[in-house]
């Protein structure tokens, strides 16, 4: 499937949600959980800053999908991300059962935006989320909105 361009606001929010993290103070990683209808269920943004490294936003909705949805309104659910989802936010995506993944940019962008910066690398390998769930649907990256993530990665790690 491909990236539709109705698709494209949900996008965004993730990007402004990536924004909000970084002022304040964080990473700047935003996802959006939407329903079957289009329905914006929940967002959130990154809060690794707090020192609990798994505060992932995508980590937080796939929490919040399995306390508030049915296994069925998870299947037909899409989780936008302004990141591809980690090795972490990947399985618990999967072990919630989740639909759909759209996101602005990918693992490998990340890790070549991250490298070009001379940021360490996480205590985790950057796989694709086909290598960690290989049954989730998977669409991305999204370029016409990837070089606002990559700003926002440079203004995090050169400050």
């Amino acid at each position: 499937m491909v990236v539709k361009d109705s698709e494209l606001p949900y996008l965004r929010r993730c990007v402004e949600l990536a924004a909000e993290a970084l002022e304040a103070g964080d990473e700047p990683f935003g996802s959006v959980l939407v329903g079957a209808g289009g329905e914006v269920l929940a967002e959130d943004h990154n809060r690794v800053a707090s020192g609990d490294r798994t505060r992932h936003p995508e980590f937080e909705l796939a929490r919040w999908s399995a306390a508030h949805l049915t296994p069925g309104e998870r299947a037909a659910a899409t989780v936008y991300t302004s990141g591809e989802h980690c090795p972490m936010c990947a399985a618990a995506h999967a072990w919630v059962g989740l639909g759909r993944i759209v996101y602005v940019a990918s693992s490998g962008q990340l890790a070549e935006w991250l490298g070009e910066l001379g940021v360490p690398a996480p205590p985790l390998r950057t796989l694709s989320v086909h290598e960690v769930a290989p049954g989730v649907i998977v669409d991305g990256p999204v370029p016409e909105l990837a070089e606002e993530v990559h700003a926002l990665h440079r203004r995090f790690h050169l400050g």
